[in-house]
């Protein structure tokens, strides 16, 4: 009785954290107790792929991740999902632990974001109680981490789409909004763009993330260190592909990231035959681009359809206006071609042609200058 008088007396007059922890794990993790856990409820529970994928992007996020690396690939009905960062990383005693409920590192760091309460201790628990197979594939401290999840398609729901890139929609004052599937690409790119500025995330193939890595580490290791290093212990998980020595060393180094492929297609990496993947937030940039430039594009041709229908005024009553790059690059194409002309007559070519827009007809003048 004495000794469960001392343990209440401790609790209450422990601090507002020890009043939250059931276990102290050690390395900064601790169990949550189950009050503590229900309070940080999250806003919905793993039900799909793009589920499990945000809840691992949010929690390389957490982890203080730089880069944030995501390998996705189908295999029937199974999906695989394999993240890796460079964050903090977690220590070997806690790779299975991290997989319990109420398991965190996050005591006072617990955070609302746009996809809901983190910090629980359940994200991982409810990913493991989905998947077919969830585990901590490599970490080490002040290293990084890679996480590896396999999921049944046919019990763990997922978009049907999933190869379509999200595209995007100017709204009135230029505001431009995310359209298409919500499927893993778009769970990616909304994420990279809420983190933009914080993080840089690369998606793709198990082989495009693999090629981005060795493009990275060859980039930020020193060829010392790749001649003469005989272990990656210290070196974080994004370098660790740039020590391998030949395309079974790469795949081998890769198996134990969570990326499968062939020393074949490894060999095919270091010899430059597969592109590095550029961030997601710039891959989208250059998409918005694309489409506005198509767009322009599409109005140009618009207009000048109406002016040759209705003279030099189309429909709206307004004269054709080429864009100046338009311009440009009508006159060069005119240039290049008196040049020719130019020398079997003995003519000046280095004059300027004109380029004026009249009577429903593009109009081209080219003084003519002899030679000296």
């Amino acid at each position: 009785m004495a000794d469960d008088s001392l343990a209440d007396f401790i609790d209450e007059a422990s601090s507002e954290s020890r009043l939250r922890v059931d276990e102290d794990l050690g390395g900064g993790f601790v169990r949550l107790r189950l009050t503590e856990a229900e309070r940080r409820q999250a806003a919905q529970d793993v039900r799909s792929s793009e589920d499990i994928l945000i809840e691992l992007l949010r929690n390389a996020r957490d982890a203080h991740a730089r880069h944030i690396y995501v390998a996705l690939a189908r295999d029937g009905a199974r999906r695989l999902i394999t993240v890796i960062d460079d964050g903090d990383g977690i220590p070997e005693a806690m790779q299975q632990r991290v997989f319990e409920p109420r398991v965190t590192s996050k005591l006072d760091t617990a955070h609302m974001d746009k996809w809901g309460m983190h910090g629980r201790g359940m994200a991982l628990f409810s990913i493991d109680l989905r998947a077919e197979s969830a585990r901590v594939a490599c970490s080490e401290p002040g290293c990084g981490c890679a996480i590896a999840v396999a999921t049944d398609t046919a019990r763990l729901g997922e978009r049907a789409d999933q190869s379509t890139m999200p595209t995007f929609e100017l709204k009135e004052g230029g505001v431009a909004a995310m359209r298409g599937p919500r499927n893993l690409l778009r769970v990616c790119a909304e994420f990279a763009l809420e983190t933009r500025g914080e993080c840089a995330v690369f998606c793709g193939s198990p082989v495009e993330v693999a090629a981005t890595l060795y493009a990275f580490g060859m980039a930020t290791t020193t060829p010392s260190l790749r001649a003469f290093n005989r272990t990656t212990q210290g070196l974080p998980l994004v370098k660790r592909l740039a020590l391998a020595a030949d395309g079974e060393g790469l795949a081998q180094a890769c198996e134990e990231m969570g990326l499968s492929l062939s020393a074949r297609t490894a060999r095919r990496i270091m010899d430059g035959q597969v592109s590095p993947l550029v961030p997601m937030d710039e891959a989208l940039k250059a998409r918005f681009d694309q489409q506005q430039g198509a767009a322009s594009k599409k109005g140009r041709l618009r207009d000048a359809k109406a002016s040759s229908q209705g003279g030099s005024r189309s429909r709206g009553g307004r004269r054709l206006k080429l864009a100046p790059e338009d311009e440009r690059e009508l006159l060069a194409c005119v240039e290049a071609a008196y040049a020719g002309l130019a020398e079997r007559y003995y003519l000046d070519p280095a004059v300027r042609p004109a380029l004026s827009v009249a009577d429903g007809a593009l109009r081209l003048t080219i003084p003519i200058q002899p030679l000296d």
